[in-house]
């Protein structure tokens, strides 16, 4: 029986593990993040996946230290497996496996590189990605891959409904590849860096909406951070907008259209957004000043039944 020891947090981290016990493989250890009470925890928990299964688990702060690098080293392992694991794992903490170190990546790699892969694969309108196994080595997301398995995004996908088709993409990945990697015959394909770029980290403010970009580019962003992320936003007279789910409803006709300003509007029940290409949005769940913003009310709180947008 071969051994591994994971490092492994989110829905990908619960998935994968249990992949690894159907194929046969013994976790001789799981190391996870302790839950940060501000955060919104909408996934599943890997520690209590361990407890269920009785495998030791541990949630150091920073795994990268003497101690919990001997604790790994006397445990023999064959594989070391990360599956959205947060912090990144230094030399000492790859070498530990006899027979490598892998990570799971949420995007097709070399494309997507770094951090929330599937947030920017959104926003900047992909039609697909996927998961990707690939090696670990101390630069991030960079190694050899070893398996993938790609996924479509649709028009009007939100960032958690492709996060769930990544969770299961990166259990048939990791299903396929299993047998070969146990076997010692895994063929290994070096990735060409310059088909793809290194992404950084989000924060809420990066949601905030620019609207002088074209209605596909805004509409991107919406299903990108919304629920549950903290959402799309524009501050109006100093009170803010949240927008969580539009609909693109027509397009402009030609490329060759003067840039309009942009407005919100009600038209009977609805919420049109009206944007800078000429392009519209129907707003389908908006809040504003911490209220929903219907068709009905959205006089009441503008005090007419259009606002331009700046």
């Amino acid at each position: 029986m071969k051994s591994a020891v994971v490092f492994a947090y989110h829905n990908v981290g619960v998935r994968c593990i249990k992949a690894l016990l159907a194929a046969g493989i013994e976790i001789k250890l799981i190391v996870t993040h302790q839950d940060n009470p501000n955060e919104n925890i909408w996934f599943g928990s890997v520690a209590q996946l361990a407890a269920d299964y009785a495998i030791p688990c541990i949630t150091p702060d920073d795994p990268n230290t003497a101690e919990v690098e001997a604790q790994i080293a006397a445990l023999n392992v064959d594989f070391l497996f990360s599956f959205y694991y947060r912090n990144m794992l230094k030399a000492a903490l790859l070498a530990a496996p006899k027979s490598g170190a892998f990570n799971m990546h949420g995007s097709l790699l070399p494309q997507y590189r770094g951090r929330v892969p599937i947030n920017w694969a959104i926003i900047n309108g992909e039609t697909q990605t996927g998961a990707t196994l690939h090696v670990m080595n101390i630069k991030p997301d960079n190694g050899p891959i070893v398996a993938q398995q790609a996924v479509p995004i649709f028009p009007d996908d939100t960032a958690q409904e492709v996060f769930e088709k990544v969770t299961v993409a990166a259990e048939i990945c990791l299903s396929h590849a299993l047998p070969g990697l146990i076997a010692g015959k895994t063929d290994f394909k070096q990735q060409d860096l310059s088909q793809g770029a290194y992404y950084g980290g989000r924060t809420a403010k990066d949601g905030q909406i620019n609207w002088q970009k074209n209605a596909k580019d805004i509409h991107n962003l919406v299903r990108a951070v919304t629920v549950p992320y903290p959402g799309a936003f524009s501050d109006i007279d100093g009170k803010k907008l949240i927008v969580w789910r539009t609909r693109q409803i027509f397009t402009s006709q030609t490329t060759e259209i003067e840039p309009i300003t942009p407005l919100m509007y009600a038209d009977g029940k609805q919420i049109i957004l009206l944007c800078s290409d000429g392009a519209a949005l129907l707003v389908l769940h908006a809040e504003f000043a911490g209220e929903t913003l219907t068709g009905e009310n959205f006089i009441h709180h503008f005090g007419a039944s259009s606002i331009d947008l700046h």
